[in-house]
């Protein structure tokens, strides 16, 4: 039975990925600060399971995970300064939090007597020069050169923080992989973000009311929860993973995000006219990512479609947050 610690792991996709990794037999430590997750039901029932310890925890704090042992076998560091307000209210905090959670984390990969991984959680923000610079190609393998966008912009801060990341892991001297994410979904995740956003608004119009829709032409595809965590557990169990950097989304369908809306009306069965708001600051046209190198080294294609995700959404988010009443509805 092997022993997993998953840093920001009580948020959403260190809960599901615990989920599934007890329900290899494995036992599990989530190390959480919980500024933004919550100690919810999905929560409790992993404590409950009697596999999974919720420690809380300030990983930018020096010796953080000094007391947690040398017996991993993979530590996934999923915790990340996120939020586009932060991003650019506290560009220097997202900078230096960054470094100091996963120096924290190197330190402790680095103790373990059998480590078999460092999973490390980029983002497909790492490629925001090089699209703004017109040179990305779509859909967009991991070997794309990346540009530094513009240091004074604020939103910089994050894409260096996950680039410096990225560089960080390959120095280490433990075997690694390193993770790009594009636009993965599903139950519990909050609701800053399009899908969650836009079902609650859509949940709660009127039949024929209009549903409006930022960045309306812009280009995206959506990978459920279940099928990201299972390609980041293969990840991590492949030794022909180790040293890479890897995408983890779906390469298609890719859909506007006006057409997303459209489903997502279909989703809450209302007629909805969709109507264009203005295009998000920052917000990337199209983001799809080249699957081919993920797919070729562990399998597995995507099992859920996006219209199925959207109803297994919807029906989380509708039976815990948008008909919850009282506390239930500080679950996300």
């Amino acid at each position: 039975m092997s022993r997993v610690l998953i840093t920001g792991g009580a948020g959403f996709i260190g809960a599901h990925l615990a989920r599934r990794l007890v329900g290899d037999g494995g036992t599990v430590d989530l190390v959480d600060d919980f500024s933004r997750a919550v100690r919810d039901a999905e929560l409790a029932a992993l404590a409950a399971s009697g596999r999974v310890r919720i420690l809380q925890r300030d990983l930018r704090a020096e010796g953080a995970l000094d007391d947690l042992g040398d017996g991993y076998a993979q530590v996934f560091h999923l915790a990340a300064v996120v939020g586009v307000g932060r991003v650019v209210r506290q560009p220097l905090a997202v900078l230096a939090d960054s470094v100091a959670m996963l120096t924290g984390v190197i330190a402790a990969a680095q103790r373990q007597r059998a480590l078999e991984r460092l999973v490390f959680m980029s983002t497909s923000e790492v490629c925001a020069g090089t699209l703004d610079r017109g040179e990305l190609p779509f859909p967009t393998p991991e070997s794309v050169p990346l540009v530094i966008t513009r240091l004074p912009r604020p939103r910089t801060a994050y894409m260096l923080s996950k680039i410096y990341g990225e560089a960080m892991c390959q120095h280490a001297e433990v075997p690694f992989s390193i993770l790009r994410p594009h636009n993965v979904y599903g139950p519990r995740m909050g609701l800053a973000h399009v899908i969650p956003e836009l079902l609650q608004r859509a949940h709660a119009a009127d039949d024929g009311a209009p549903l409006a829709v930022a960045s309306i032409d812009h280009r995206r595809t959506f990978c459920y929860v279940d099928d990201a965590v299972e390609l980041i557990r293969r990840i991590a169990a492949s030794p022909a993973c180790a040293g890479e950097t890897l995408n983890v989304g779906v390469a298609a369908p890719e859909v506007t995000i006006g057409e997303l809306g459209g489903l997502i009306a279909q989703t809450v069965g209302k007629q909805l006219e969709i109507v264009a708001r203005p295009t998000t600051p920052g917000s990337p046209p199209r983001r799809c990512p080249d699957m081919t190198r993920t797919h070729g080294l562990v399998g597995r294609p995507p099992q859920v479609d996006l219209a199925s995700g959207l109803r297994l959404t919807y029906d989380w988010y509708r039976r815990h947050v948008f008909d919850a009443e009282g506390a239930a509805r500080t679950a996300v």
